[in-house]
């Protein structure tokens, strides 16, 4: 904020008392050497002008500086040495120093960064409201000319000084001393009185020694405090960085970034702006303000304001004057400085931070360092989250679908032949997926004759699926035909070698079973060779051929048994078989054959049953790395 509108008070301008640096190390030692040409210090004595120049050849060339005085030099020294916090070292500092001067009014003043003014960083008999809101525009003010010239002023009067800032009526004297460090102003000190002609040259002379030690004890501190506040800014930053990759929701993220950066930068107006390619605007998601979470529907145009410069840019747009800037869109009218940093992943903007201060001038390059460190955690945070949301929300039609896949698979699933064939019939699916490759139906060839089909299309999930559709939607377009189990099999081999898949073939196992004669007639096409149990014994039936969809001049072998009742025919995929325990060791072929024969008393719903039960067992309770499938016939 800057002081409010100063009251000069009247007078003939004369020419402004100047003062050059002195050898301080000589005065420590007790001797001050004055400047021998060009010097100038403001004198104020009998028959002389409060403000004439004074030529230093005229001057005692040398002062003597008392013991106690240096004793006290010392201490200030030690003082300034001993701590690297201004809220200690400037209180201190005043105290040891009115010992030397005793003043009315004692200050530091400080340049604010960024701007050309200054500000009070320590002051002794200063109105609060000066303190906390007056700057000193440099080159103005006795304060700011000491600062601008980099010289000490000294003024008798100060009612007849046009440059006096009037902060105080009781004020009659006033000397300004700058802080220089390595050549530069890095700031002032100032001490007032209300005597008039009060301070010396003696006591300018002491002061610009002093002077010397408080600036480098500023300069040091300053350095120490920026690289202790960088130290935590970047420790804030890790620990930011980590919160932020914590959550996977895009509207989590957004919430907790207005927290972080609360913790980096004390701001008034926070807003995040995620960019929309489609209409090319900039969309308020988060906005808060003065403490309070709103609702902002105002879209910024992709080029335009503050937040579209730093989108087009690609880096922090910083303005410090927002009335002085035809870019800014005004939204909010208390605003008058404004940061806006892009927030890029992979060179690409998916949003922007906006700040915004109702004071001139708010942000520092620290907080342009700090925001786009955070800026660029939060635009991977923002973009895995929308990614993760994108993916679920894929995850979940996929499973809505594969649900709906599932509904339709099995209702697919053939009805099981009634008694009127003469057989037990079970069967059993278990998919190691939401849809299962593997197949079975039935054909009604007449009134006592049926036929049974087993197949496994190569692959899993829904192209298996969906290539065993076309197969079963094959098989029944051909049943009419009435094919005998080889003729069959040549037949769909020769349909889905002309719609040849790359990669998907299937292999089938398809049966005729006629009541009236107790015959079975079947072939193979690479399928698993069912198994047959017949006068006790329980073997495999020996038929291969190659898998359909794969050669289109295939054959295929046939044979044909006669049942009798209580025979079982067990048709299977290879899951089961397949099927490892813990140990590695398959299910195998064997354990089925022993699984039938001991369970061959029992219903065919029985031993389909058993045969599950026992696989699921011996893999530990696994999920089936593959299709376990089983057709169970047994003749009554």
């Amino acid at each position: 904020m800057k002081r409010p509108q100063q009251a000069h008070l009247g007078g003939k301008r004369s020419t402004p008392a100047c003062y050059n640096e002195t050898d301080s190390a000589s005065a420590v030692s007790g001797i001050v050497k004055m400047p021998a040409a060009d010097a100038c210090i403001s004198a104020a004595g009998p028959g002389s002008s409060r403000h004439s120049q004074m030529d230093a050849t005229k001057l005692n060339p040398k002062i003597d500086v008392p013991a106690d005085a240096l004793k006290i030099l010392a201490e200030i020294s030690q003082e300034i040495n001993a701590s690297l916090n201004l809220d200690e070292v400037l209180p201190n500092a005043a105290k040891l120093i009115k010992r030397l001067v005793n003043y009315e009014i004692f200050a530091v003043v400080l340049p604010e960064e960024g701007t050309d003014q200054m500000y009070f960083r320590f002051a002794i008999g200063h109105r609060q409201e000066v303190v906390d809101h007056w700057r000193i525009p440099m080159g103005e003010g006795i304060i700011g000319a000491a600062a601008a010239t980099g010289q000490a002023i000294r003024v008798g009067d100060v009612r007849s000084d046009p440059r006096y800032l009037n902060a105080l009526d009781a004020v009659r004297s006033e000397l300004a001393v700058p802080l220089i460090v390595r050549g530069r102003v890095i700031g002032v000190l100032d001490i007032e009185s209300n005597e008039l002609d009060y301070f010396t040259p003696y006591q300018q002379t002491i002061l610009t020694l002093v002077a010397s030690r408080i600036g480098t004890a500023i300069e040091n501190a300053k350095l120490y405090e920026h690289e202790r506040s960088q130290s935590e800014t970047l420790l804030l930053l890790n620990e930011v960085g980590r919160e932020a990759n914590s959550s996977l929701s895009v509207e989590e993220v957004l919430r907790r970034a207005a927290e972080l950066t609360k913790r980096l930068i004390n701001y008034q107006i926070f807003s995040i702006l995620l960019y929309d390619e489609a209409d090319n605007v900039f969309r308020h998601r988060v906005t808060v303000k003065f403490g309070q979470r709103v609702q902002e529907k105002f879209a910024v145009p992709g080029h335009e304001g503050i937040v579209g410069a730093a989108a087009a840019l690609k880096r922090a747009v910083v303005v410090p004057d927002v009335t002085l800037d035809p870019r800014y869109l005004l939204i909010n009218p208390e605003t008058r400085s404004e940061l806006a940093v892009p927030m890029l992943n992979k060179d690409r903007v998916i949003g922007v931070m906006d700040l915004e201060s109702p004071q001139l001038n708010y942000f520092t390059p620290d907080h342009v360092q700090a925001l786009s460190i955070l800026a660029a955690h939060l635009a991977v945070s923002i973009e895995n989250a929308r990614l993760y949301e994108q993916l679920a929300r894929d995850e979940a039609r996929m499973e809505r679908d594969l649900s709906a896949a599932r509904r339709i698979q099995g209702a697919l699933l053939p009805r099981l032949p009634g008694p009127e064939f003469g057989l037990e019939i079970a069967a059993r699916v278990v998919s190691s997926r939401e849809l299962s490759g593997d197949l079975y139906d039935f054909l009604r060839y007449g009134p006592q004759e049926l036929a049974i089909a087993m197949g496994d299309v190569s692959g899993k999930g829904s192209a298996a699926a969906l290539y065993g559709a076309v197969a079963i939607g094959t098989l029944r377009s051909l049943g009419p035909q009435k094919h005998r189990p080889a003729e069959m099999l040549r037949a769909i081999n020769g349909f889905l070698g002309e719609r040849r898949i790359e990669g998907r073939f299937m292999t089938l196992c398809f049966a005729t079973w006629h009541r009236g004669r107790h015959k079975l007639r079947i072939a193979n096409a690479g399928q698993e060779e069912p198994f047959l149990y017949h006068g006790g014994r329980c073997e495999r039936i020996m038929l291969a051929g190659f898998p359909l969809g794969m050669f289109e001049e295939s054959t295929y072998d046939q044979r044909s048994y006669i049942l009798n009742e209580g025979d079982i025919v067990v048709f299977h995929s290879d899951g089961l078989g397949d099927t490892q325990n813990p140990a590695g060791e398959f299910f195998g072929h064997a354990r089925l054959a022993e699984l039938i024969t001991e369970n061959h008393q029992h219903s065919a719903d029985r031993i389909a049953d058993r045969i599950l039960e026992e696989v699921d067992a011996f893999s530990g309770g696994a999920h089936p790395f593959d299709d376990r499938t089983l057709l169970v016939l047994k003749v009554k």
